[in-house]
């Protein structure tokens, strides 16, 4: 069985990072590779989401970040309570697609969020299906479909 760790993300990862923002399958669900190590970047220095990279038997293969919901004023989570964390990922390395990696280290970094939050959340586009089933298989349910802060729907899962 696979043992998922999840570890800071570094200044040393991003040649990593933005390898994994080149792969095809990451394609139209995040921004280019540019735009999201600027945002990271930014994010990283205010110190607003945490920012980790999943490792499996000590591979790293996936970026997961995890933030207050509020933070960004995203009307998805408006109704939520206000220590509710969200949470965005992707499983970078194309050699783990497909195996049931994805809900794997999802859960590990539940298990972390879930001693200090009572509710976590995720909004996946409703048109990745992939990603809608490992929060599925990771044991968040589907609230609502809903657009966010620039109007794109979203499926907003929570993992109460």
């Amino acid at each position: 069985m696979a043992k998922y760790t999840i570890r800071k993300l570094t200044r040393a990862d991003y040649p990593m990072f933005e390898g994994w923002l080149n792969q095809p399958h990451i394609d139209g669900w995040w921004d280019s590779a540019g735009v999201e190590l600027r945002l990271i970047e930014e994010d990283m220095e205010k110190d607003i989401v945490q920012m980790h990279i999943a490792l499996c038997d000590g591979t790293p293969f996936a970026y997961i970040q995890d933030y207050n919901a509020h933070a960004f004023d995203a009307p998805q989570y408006a109704d939520q309570p206000e220590d509710a964390r969200a949470i965005d990922t992707f499983l970078g390395d194309p050699a783990f697609l497909g195996q049931g990696h994805g809900s794997g280290y999802i859960a590990a970094r539940l298990s972390e969020l879930r001693r200090s939050y009572p509710v976590v959340l995720a909004d996946p586009d409703p048109k990745n299906t992939r990603a809608i089933a490992a929060y599925a298989r990771a044991g968040f349910r589907p609230l609502d479909i809903c657009p966010c802060e620039d109007g794109d729907p979203v499926q907003v899962m929570v993992h109460p």
